[in-house]
């Protein structure tokens, strides 16, 4: 493992720092976990937001429902 350093907010430590000493576990272990279950997440947002930019810079082509549905053999 890598240590990282985070800074919080006074509330979001004070919320934290009460999770931890209420469960017995580390505040490590909560921001380990934070970080785990929504990096994905994050990863797909600016992932999105990305594509959106190349789309408006016209780095990235995009077509049409009627072209997407005939190439998909969609349409009746």
């Amino acid at each position: 493992m890598t240590a990282t350093s985070v800074r919080l907010d006074a509330e979001t430590s004070a919320r934290l720092a009460a999770l931890a000493e209420r469960t017995g576990r580390s505040q490590s272990f909560y921001l380990r976990q934070a970080v785990e279950q929504h990096l994905d997440e994050l990863e797909h947002i600016y992932g999105l937001m990305a594509d959106v930019e190349d789309v408006r810079a016209s780095r990235l082509g995009t077509v049409s429902l009627d072209e997407l549905m005939a190439d998909c053999d969609l349409i009746d």
